[in-house]
């Protein structure tokens, strides 16, 4: 049954604001990352809040105007273009300037991985300041999150898309503070060591699906005869090695674990379409059957 459709818009007239609008998500999820409200406000002279400490992320992005804002024992001032960070249990407050007080838009989240994600952008109590000269997009990605919520007879669903619209926001911010962005460990290797460690990822990730070693060598830019070489030198063994250790204890796992499904079922899941050949390779590597290592985990 189709569900009454609901508004969630507040526009509140404020002694403080000449203008305040508010969407707010009715059925916030409790996973890694949700908004809970996205708002856009332009305020008065006097306007401020604080010093004060919320239990959820605020991020406010200054379309013009002014202000000062204060976190962690430092005051920033802030005018268009410049995105300020709220963190959960960090005292702060802010307050428009007096003669040029600030327009602002503004997104509230939480979720388990929002504090990592946001540390890995380079965000942090310490560094919470991030500025653009070009305000459109941004704007635009608030708007959709406020959009989101203005009406929908699924909150379950708005609140996925608005998700969506938050990661690609802090996309956006995280593109912007570049020069604070925590280098991923394989930046900082060699070219060949880096592409290793890339085939080792999509070997681990992909062992289900049909792998060929020559296209893989291609699409990281090596002869496959050079790929193998320096995979052999980095990880001990060959590619193929490799992926036949990786579709082996993965079958192990299945056999123990999924006691539901059947031998075709667990040859299927780790790559191999033919049951035999599995069997076969499963015998030479273990020496026994999948059959008898199952019936050996079941009686042990």
């Amino acid at each position: 049954m189709k569900k009454e459709s609901t508004t969630a818009r507040h526009e509140i007239p404020h002694t403080e604001h000449s203008e305040f609008t508010v969407m707010n998500n009715t059925q916030p999820a409790q996973g890694e990352l949700s908004v809970m409200f996205s708002g856009e406000g332009k305020t008065l002279s006097g306007h401020g809040i604080g010093p004060a400490v919320h239990n959820y992320y605020l991020m406010h992005t200054v379309v013009s105007g002014r202000g000062s804002f204060e976190i962690d024992g430092r005051r920033y001032d802030c005018s268009r273009g410049d995105t300020f960070l709220i963190f959960p249990d960090e005292l702060f407050s802010y307050f428009a300037d007096d003669a040029q007080p600030w327009h602002y838009v503004w997104v509230a989240f939480k979720g388990h991985a929002a504090g990592h994600l946001l540390l890995s952008l380079g965000l942090s109590p310490s560094s919470p300041i991030v500025h653009t000269d070009e305000l459109r997009h941004l704007t635009s990605l608030y708007r959709k999150i406020r959009s989101t919520f203005e009406r929908t007879s699924f909150p379950e669903l708005a609140d996925l898309e608005a998700g969506g619209h938050l990661r690609v926001l802090l996309k956006e911010i995280g593109m912007l503070n570049e020069g604070k962005l925590i280098v991923d460990s394989l930046a900082i290797l060699p070219d060949i060591d880096r592409q290793i460690k890339r085939a080792v990822r999509w070997l681990s990730y992909q062992y289900a699906q049909p792998i060929s070693i020559e296209q893989l060598s291609r699409s990281l830019g090596y002869h496959r005869t050079h790929l193998s070489k320096m995979f052999k030198q980095v990880t001990g063994v060959s590619p193929m090695q490799f992926l036949l250790k990786v579709r082996m204890d993965r079958a192990k796992e299945l056999l123990n674990e999924q006691s539901h499904l059947s031998i075709d079922q667990v040859a299927s899941s780790v790559g191999y379409p033919d049951a035999l050949y599995f069997s076969k390779q499963f015998r030479k590597t273990f020496g026994y059957s999948p059959s008898e290592y199952r019936a050996q985990a079941r009686n042990g």
